[in-house]
């Protein structure tokens, strides 16, 4: 077990993208930083370079969406170290394209299992170790497409945000009485390689993205992280139930 005064964060789907510099910055800010992922060659890279950046970093390659595997995982995690203090629930994603008529239930449930089921697995599994944290937070991402059901064939995607926006909002109720804060962050259009394959492919739609953008360019990883940053720290103790929206006043018109 380790020094109680160093703080825990489990980051899900932290091998790329915004998951890595989340675990990246909190790392930065003195945090033992768990990484999920289901990548283990990718996940050992990962290590590596933290460790070299003189962060403390460990890395679980499980999958989300499969319950035993998280609730296997997390307790390892919790009981290695007798505590977690913040859970970022960053693994999910669009899960692909399907309008309704053709939707198959397959489909359905594997969108609503990467977005909705994964956030509740950890979460559930986590919350008898965030209970024995310092300032302990739950971190869940949520979306724009939460709110406007998404772009076509992103139905089943904007309705797992909007689960996860009102799932936030629970978690938050039901744990309040433990002092365990429960936020959501809503990340806009993101410079991750998620659209590094649009940037050549489709430029004008990336275009398109940034004319909807007040603030005029996409976001940065770490602009996300820096939110985050905050949400789980001591300057953030008053702030429960809320849904940080990190878009660059994406949608609103200009």
């Amino acid at each position: 077990m380790s020094d109680s005064n160093q703080k825990i964060a489990v980051i899900t789907g932290a091998t790329g993208g915004i998951g890595f510099q989340v675990a990246k910055r909190l790392g930065q800010d003195g945090y033992t930083v768990i990484l999920n992922g289901i990548q283990d060659n990718q996940g050992a890279e990962r290590i590596q370079e933290l460790t070299e950046a003189g962060i403390t970093a460990e890395y679980y390659g499980f999958d989300v969406t499969d319950e035993d595997a998280v609730n296997e995982n997390i307790k390892n995690i919790g009981e290695k170290y007798g505590k977690i203090d913040a859970v970022i629930n960053n693994a999910g994603g669009l899960g692909g394209r399907s309008r309704f008529e053709d939707m198959t239930t397959e489909f359905f449930r594997g969108v609503m299992a990467l977005n909705l089921d994964s956030t509740f697995f950890v979460s559930r599994a986590a919350i008898p170790y965030l209970k024995k944290g310092n300032n302990p937070s739950i971190i869940n991402y949520t979306s724009n497409a939460g709110w406007n059901a998404g772009g076509p064939g992103a139905g089943i995607y904007g309705t797992s945000k909007a689960a996860v926006h009102t799932l936030t909002r629970a978690l938050a109720k039901d744990l309040a009485e433990y002092n365990i804060r429960v936020n959501a962050v809503s990340p806009g259009t993101i410079d991750t390689p998620f659209h590094t394959q649009n940037k050549s492919t489709k430029p004008e739609e990336l275009t398109s993205w940034k004319n909807n953008i007040m603030l005029g360019r996409l976001g940065q990883p770490e602009e996300v992280a820096s939110v985050i940053s905050f949400l789980v720290s001591d300057d953030a103790a008053f702030m429960t139930a809320e849904t940080v929206q990190i878009g660059g006043g994406q949608g609103l018109g200009i």
